[in-house]
C-alpha cells in the first residue's frame, strides 16, 4: 500500500486528490494540508511513502516544504504540482529534490501513474514539463568535461530520464526489460553519487552530462 500526502490550499483540489488517491487499489491518502508550516511534525506523524507537493500555498510555499523534506527525510519522494511550467521553478524543484513534476491539469490515470512510477524509483513528468527541462539542456551549449564514465547505453537511459520516461516506459523504448533498466539506473546513480533518478536528472543538469 502506497501511503501518498497532499499539500494543497484549494480545499475542492484536495478533497478530489484524497478521493482518486483512496479509490485506488494499492494507496491510501494519509493527509491533505493547505501549506508546509508543518510540514516535518506532519511528516513524521503521518509516515508518507510519496507526498504530492502544490507550489504555490501560503506561509509555507512547496518549494521550502520540499527543501525541508529533503534534509530531514531524503527517501520521501515529492512530486511537485503547479498550474504553470515555468523554466525557473521547474529547475529550482528539480535542483531541491523534487522525485517528479506534474502539472495540475494532469489527467487523474497519468497522476496515478506517476505515484506509482516514483515509487519505482522513476522521475515521471508530464511532457510540456519534459520538454523545459530539454529546453534548460539546449540554452547550454558546453557540455561538461566529466563523463562520469557512462556507458553509452547508461548516457542514452539518463536522456530518456531527463525527458520524465518511467522505468517501463524506457525498457519499452530500448526494448530491454524492466529489470535491466532498473540494473542500468542502479550503476548510473552510483557512478553520479546520487540516489534517485531525480537526483540523477539534477545532477545531469548541473554538469551538462548528456
Amino acid at each position: 500500500m502506497i501511503r501518498v500526502m497532499v499539500y494543497d490550499d484549494n480545499a475542492g483540489r484536495c478533497e478530489g486528490l484524497e478521493l482518486l488517491i483512496n479509490q485506488t487499489e494499492d494507496m491510501k491518502c494519509v493527509g491533505t494540508f493547505e501549506n508546509c508550516a508543518n510540514v516535518l511534525n506532519e511528516v513524521e506523524r503521518l509516515h508518507p511513502d510519496v507526498i504530492l507537493m502544490d507550489i504555490y500555498m501560503p506561509e509555507v510555499n512547496g518549494i521550502e516544504g520540499l527543501k525541508k523534506i529533503r534534509r530531514s527525510y531524503p527517501d520521501i519522494m515529492v512530486v511537485m504540482q503547479t498550474v504553470f511550467d515555468d523554466e525557473v521553478r521547474i529547475f529550482d524543484a528539480i535542483r531541491s529534490g523534487a522525485h517528479g513534476y506534474f502539472l495540475k491539469k494532469t489527467s487523474p490515470e497519468r497522476l496515478i501513474e506517476g505515484i506509482r512510477d516514483v515509487k519505482d524509483g522513476g522521475a515521471p513528468m508530464t511532457p510540456s514539463v519534459a520538454g523545459k527541462v530539454l529546453d534548460i539542456f539546449k540554452k547550454e551549449d558546453n557540455r561538461g568535461s566529466k563523463t562520469f564514465m557512462l556507458t553509452d547505453r547508461e548516457q542514452e537511459i539518463l536522456g530518456l530520464l531527463i525527458k520524465g520516461m518511467s522505468y517501463k516506459m524506457i525498457a519499452e523504448a530500448c526494448k530491454i526489460s524492466w529489470h535491466t533498466v532498473n540494473s542500468h539506473c542502479k550503476k548510473i546513480y552510483e557512478k553520479l553519487h546520487v540516489h534517485s533518478a531525480a537526483e540523477a536528472v539534477a545532477k545531469a543538469l548541473d554538469e551538462r552530462i548528456v
